[in-house]
């Protein structure tokens, strides 16, 4: 019987435990990227005032709409223009402190107190419209916050708020401003993406 060197044994060893795959874990989210999350947060915080131009897709159980939309965000009062995939208007939607006011393309005109409530009865599929001036820019609005993800560049990548799961893409460079290109929100019944064409008009009020 040979006897096995005991040089050899060592190296034939080393070279087994090489051949093991060994699992990849990814370090734990840097403290750093809370910061620039924080920071970005803080940047985008003062924007009151943008118009915003893009496509949007709506998907429902019973219904279903895509085309263009053009959004004029003031403070205190939205206008939302929605528009069939050959250029038609479908729908107008004004916001008012006090009232929303939605026109179809028959120029018959409804009102309510909400834009969630009103959407849902004309349209058939509800538009956020209280979080959603936040949720386009990339930020949360004054809700609970239910859960909340960001990149290593501290942009926001998911969200979830007020019974929506938000999810970010392709975030570009807006007059200064990081600002999200493309918007997936999911609610239990109603998915809806936006895909921003074109920001114009931002500008940020009240800073400290």
């Amino acid at each position: 019987m040979r006897l096995i060197h005991l040089p050899f044994l060592l190296t034939l060893l080393i070279v087994l435990s090489a051949c093991v795959s060994t699992p990849t874990i990814k370090p734990p989210l840097e403290i750093s990227t809370l910061a620039l999350n924080q920071a970005h947060l803080q940047h985008i915080a003062y924007i009151q005032h943008f118009t915003l131009h893009g496509r949007i897709g709506v998907q429902t159980n019973s219904k279903g709409f895509s085309g263009s939309m053009h959004w004029q965000h003031l403070d205190q009062h939205d206008q939302i223009t929605l528009y069939s995939p050959l250029g038609g208007q479908v729908a107008s939607l004004y916001r008012t402190p006090e009232q929303v006011i939605l026109s179809d393309e028959k120029g018959n005109s409804i009102s309510a107190s909400d834009a969630e409530s009103l959407t849902q009865t004309t349209l058939g599929w509800k538009i956020p419209l209280t979080g959603l001036a936040d949720w386009a820019l990339g930020r949360p609005s004054a809700g609970m916050i239910k859960g909340i993800t960001w990149n290593e560049q501290g942009l926001l990548t998911t969200l979830q708020q007020d019974g929506w799961s938000i999810e970010y893409q392709n975030y570009n460079d807006h007059n200064g401003y990081l600002l999200p290109g493309k918007i997936i929100l999911k609610s239990e019944k109603v998915n809806l993406k936006l895909l921003v064409e074109s920001w114009g008009d931002i500008s940020a009020t009240n800073k400290p």
